[in-house]
């Protein structure tokens, strides 16, 4: 059955019907609003939007899958501030003949990758329109903690990463490609998985700076460097190629290291650290802050793709 045949109400029901509320949820979805308590006082938000054909692929992936996919982009950024995320606010943009079906497995997903960190979709909005579009809101709370920003890394701070990176930019190329496999490849494009605890362990160990791998580790470290007024020297010795991805760049003619270091969708949170803080269960050190400008690889300029550029063609 269509949602033009559900009608707006029905999606809606058939929607809400599969959320469980969180356990910062004091009223859920069907009023005009919904109430997410706020202990610290502040509340994290961010928001992200992903477009059909530009950020997934329906033949590429699930609904639930897609709806992992949705939630994570936007509880990683929660985490990245050091912040615990609390709720998600999602809006459906839907063609007419978009398949129920895909819908309700869509809000599956959102809501499971949110319970793995104790959150819930609370709410949103539904909307008619010839691209398929999610839009999903992230709120956090800071547990009294000072939020981790971008702008605090500082010349002899380690950079640390926490997660993989490369393996979500891998399987998109072998989609791209028109092959299924090697599993884990496509599998980390489908499904991130998104290390959320160590975003409050790394404010509680006194991280300078950080923030989530979305558009690639070069590029989003560039973020770091610019807002701190640093350098950023990345050790590439530091990272291990995994066979199925050594394999896979090998057969499609890729430096697999461009997957690493300008990949994005794994979403794996990158840190700086004073050098006399002990990094955090999870953590590993992957370069150095220094003096100056921009972001090197073993002293150099990188060569390759720095990341995802959303306005690219």
């Amino acid at each position: 059955m269509s949602v033009a045949r559900t009608g707006e109400f029905g999606l809606i029901a058939r929607v809400t019907a599969r959320l469980q509320p969180g356990a910062s949820t004091l009223l859920g979805p069907g009023d005009d609003a919904a109430i997410v308590s706020a202990p610290d006082g502040r509340v994290v938000a961010s928001t992200d939007a992903l477009v059909e054909g530009r950020h997934f692929r329906r033949d590429w992936a699930s609904g639930v899958e897609i709806g992992h996919r949705a939630a994570a982009a936007n509880l990683a950024d929660i985490a990245a501030m050091g912040a615990t995320p609390t709720a998600l606010l999602v809006a459906l943009c839907a063609p007419p003949g978009l398949d129920t079906r895909w819908a309700e497995d869509l809000a599956d997903g959102l809501a499971a990758e949110a319970a793995l960190v104790g959150a819930a979709v609370v709410g949103g909005d539904m909307a008619g329109s010839p691209t398929l579009t999610i839009a999903v809101t992230a709120l956090g709370d800071l547990a009294g903690r000072r939020p981790v920003t971008r702008d605090g890394a500082r010349a002899g701070d380690v950079v640390a990463l926490c997660g993989r990176v490369g393996y979500a930019a891998a399987g998109y190329t072998v989609l791209s490609r028109g092959f299924r496999t090697p599993v884990l490849l496509v599998d980390a494009y489908r499904r991130p998985k998104v290390p959320y605890s160590a975003g409050p362990a790394a404010a509680r160990a006194g991280a300078s700076a950080m923030l989530d791998v979305s558009d690639g580790l070069l590029q989003d470290l560039g973020h770091i460097a610019r807002a701190s007024k640093v350098s950023i020297d990345i050790d590439r010795g530091a990272f291990e190629v995994p066979p199925q991805m050594r394999d896979a760049a090998q057969a499609l003619g890729v430096d697999p290291y461009h997957w690493v270091l300008g990949g994005g969708d794994d979403h794996a949170l990158a840190a700086t650290f004073p050098p006399d803080r002990t990094l955090p269960e999870g953590w590993r050190e992957i370069g150095r802050v220094s003096e100056g400008t921009g972001v090197t690889v073993d002293g150099k300029s990188p060569k390759g793709p720095l990341g995802w550029d959303h306005f690219a063609s």
